[in-house]
């Protein structure tokens, strides 16, 4: 039913994003259930919301995946610090080397590959991921495919391709663009309040970790927003977002952060 509800429109939005479903006060859920974090108990569940990007008008879901953590192992109860400290140093080295594919971090991945499939070849669809989302795979695999682009709040000051500059000194080197205001909504830390962002904008190459077998470098454009003259008392607003779309004007940068 979504997919078919996208073929009328030459670009959709696809957000992504994790829910946890904690069942820990459901004694009948309690086995075959795995750990949520803060004490949880329960499943995950990763979905795609496809969202018409005029009106944002939601048209469905295009895709979900849902699992569950396994429990780990109790350590003994007699176990030194250092014994402590070896087997800890031990399970990261494990996680480092596990697949990408069994990894969480691969549902970003998965997303974007799943929809793809499913989206008449007519529509493209522009995914819209949270810091989270920021992971090398996911440009890597976005450039493999055709009718797939991305929009993602970037968490890492990722090295840029000349002179190791980084990516945040890169962007605050620039002059602002232009200047946008837009309505800020409460929330239980903060009060709703009407504001305005400096926008600056470039093409950035970033650098491509050594694990992947094609180093070119991830060419994606970069939009930095930055609040000004924030309230006292309020956390300043500031977005990096990382972008496979071309955005080489004010309206097109204006339109990355409406998605956003």
């Amino acid at each position: 039913m979504t997919t078919a509800a996208t073929e009328e429109y030459e670009l959709v939005l696809s957000v992504g994003d994790t829910t946890f479903l904690d069942y820990r006060s459901i004694k009948l859920k309690r086995e075959g259930y795995g750990p949520t974090g803060n004490g949880g108990n329960g499943l995950i569940l990763h979905s795609a919301l496809a969202i018409e990007p005029q009106q944002g008008q939601p048209l469905g879901l295009l895709w979900q995946k849902l699992w569950n953590r396994e429990h780990k192992p109790k350590p003994p109860k007699d176990e030194t610090p250092k014994q402590k400290k070896q087997r800890q140093a031990k399970n990261r080295k494990a996680a480092r080397q596990k697949p990408f594919a069994e990894k969480e971090s691969y549902k970003w991945v998965e997303a974007l590959t799943e929809v793809e499939k499913q989206v008449e070849v007519n529509t493209r669809v522009i995914h819209i991921f949270d810091r989270e989302g920021d992971i090398a795979e996911v440009f890597d695999r976005v450039r493999q495919l055709k009718h797939t682009g991305v929009v993602v709040r970037a968490a890492h000051n990722r090295s840029l391709d000349s002179n190791s500059k980084r990516l945040w000194a890169q962007m605050e080197s620039l002059p602002i663009r232009f200047e946008q205001e837009i309505d800020v909504p409460a929330t239980a830390n903060r009060q709703g309040r009407r504001t305005k962002l400096a926008v600056r904008f470039s093409r950035v190459n970033l650098r491509t970790p050594y694990r992947f077998d094609n180093r070119d470098p991830f060419q994606v454009y970069a939009v930095y927003a930055t609040e000004i003259d924030c309230p006292e008392g309020e956390t300043s607003l500031s977005w990096m977002l990382l972008t496979t779309e071309v955005v080489e004007n004010p309206l097109m940068a204006s339109n990355i952060l409406r998605w956003y």
